[in-house]
């Protein structure tokens, strides 16, 4: 089940609120975790016990840490263990037919055949865990002695499948006590409706424009251009829609999910590129893989050597293929660069800045969406016009004129401009009742593109 579905929105969303906030106040984590239980077998109902074991044994293991220290003892052995069997299980399920592959061609080693498919959400869960038994180590949160609570912090469907990634500590006080309003509700559904627009109305129709072009059986320099552009704004808006989506239902059921992405394609250097983007994982690998390294408290080698493990790192979690990895490497590379070359050279003139990161953002794109490192490598041969690709194209000028006005409206709604003044409108007088106007419309409008158009996949679910 997605949010972006008919059955999400009219029939189980209005449920699991009626039921909610009929319960009472004690038993709500209850009835969010039954939702959250239905809402993952709902399309994962052979992997919904490894998730229940995962929350059992990651309960376990957090009271085992909090037992330890309590006693004088660090509880580091626990700690190594909790995060050795989560590790293990993520990287059996996502790796091993990588590891396999890559075991045969490089040494003629044979792993036994074993055909597993991937858990939704299992990197983003399996993150959460971990997160958990290290804040509960460093004292950052007590060990949580409700397996209702934990399982919900796990669990909770509004973040589950794709995050944001929510570190323990930050939601440990809200699982005991939250605040509701019908004020807080109507935030929340502001949130939801406008990352429901960015999902079916702009990355529904940029990824049938990219689909469109992929599917060409050759491409000239225009057409590859076009295509990459559709990319890169269609993974921002499916991915950032749905972090909206779930911000937005967390505020519905008084939870204050952190921001996961703040305009990113207005970053003027690639540092702050990813501080803007999917900011959640960025904290995350800061908070428990640099920082622990040493971070930039180190000297030069080291520093570089922190900044390409975790780059890496990063790029393998999101999937198990070489183009990946190679995809988290060059952002380290560019980090690098930026940091002990350039010196934010390019940051210092904005619109420059801007174009030079929007350019190499684009490139790093099409690693991402790539089949593999050999195509990635085409794929960017042909937009560089090397060999005798043809400049343009029929193909490449009919996507092009066509998705004019689609790309002008994606650029505007990657900029902050529209959505201050839709605050500024907020707080006139009047100015929420056209507002709500508009978010109705978009309701609507929306709601009409999912009864008529079957076209609504979810990138990250690759994740």
């Amino acid at each position: 089940m997605v949010f972006s579905s008919i059955v999400f929105i009219f029939t189980f969303l209005p449920v699991v609120i009626l039921a909610c906030y009929l319960a009472p106040v004690k038993l709500r984590n209850f009835v969010l975790l039954l939702a959250s239980l239905v809402f993952y077998a709902w399309g994962e109902p052979v992997y919904l016990f490894l998730m229940l074991y995962s929350i059992l044994f990651n309960y376990v293991m957090g009271l085992d840490i909090a037992a330890k220290q309590e006693k004088g003892r660090t509880g580091r052995g626990s700690l190594a263990l909790g995060v050795a069997v989560n590790l293990i299980l993520l990287g059996f399920f996502k790796y091993y037919g990588f590891l396999a592959q890559n075991l045969l061609q490089l040494f003629s080693i044979r792993l036994p055949e074993v055909t597993v498919g991937l858990p939704i959400g299992l990197s983003f869960y399996t993150f959460q865990s971990i997160s958990y038994l290290a804040d509960v180590y460093r004292g950052k949160a007590g060990g949580q002695r409700s397996l209702i609570s934990f399982g919900l912090y796990i669990s909770m469907f509004p973040q589950l499948v794709a995050g944001p990634i929510v570190q323990y500590a930050d939601i440990d006080a809200q699982l005991r006590k939250r605040f509701t309003s019908w004020e807080l509700f109507g935030e929340g559904t502001r949130y939801f409706v406008g990352g429901l627009a960015k999902k079916v109305l702009l990355a529904n129709n940029l990824g049938a424009v990219f689909e469109a072009v992929s599917g060409l059986s050759s491409l000239s320099v225009l057409s590859a251009w076009v295509g990459a552009l559709a990319y890169a704004f269609q993974i921002y808006f499916d991915f950032s829609g749905y972090s909206d989506m779930a911000i937005g239902l967390g505020k519905m059921f008084g939870f204050a999910f952190k921001e996961n992405f703040h305009f990113p394609y207005c970053a003027r250097s690639i540092t702050e590129f990813w501080r803007r983007w999917h900011i959640s994982l960025g904290s995350w690998f800061r908070e428990y893989v640099y920082i622990p390294m040493g971070g930039n408290r180190v000297g030069v080698l080291k520093h570089i050597r922190n900044l390409l493990v975790v780059w890496t790192l990063t790029g393998l979690w999101h999937g198990a293929s070489w183009n990946f990895v190679v995809w988290g490497f060059y952002y380290g590379v560019l980090l690098i660069g930026e940091k002990y070359i350039l010196r934010k050279a390019a940051g210092r003139i904005p619109v420059l800045g801007t174009a030079c990161t929007l350019l190499l953002v684009l490139i790093g794109w099409v690693f991402f969406f790539s089949p593999s490192l050999g195509a990635a490598v085409e794929y960017l041969s042909v937009m560089a016009g090397l060999g005798s690709v043809p400049l343009t194209d029929g193909a490449g000028m009919y996507y092009l004129l066509s998705s004019l006005a689609l790309f002008a409206i994606s650029w505007l709604c990657c900029v902050p401009q529209p959505f201050q003044l839709m605050d500024r409108l907020w707080k006139r007088e009047g100015g929420k009742t056209g507002l709500y106007l508009f978010y109705l419309a978009l309701f609507v409008l929306c709601t009409a593109y999912l009864i008529h158009d079957t076209y609504n996949p979810f990138l990250y679910f690759r994740f």
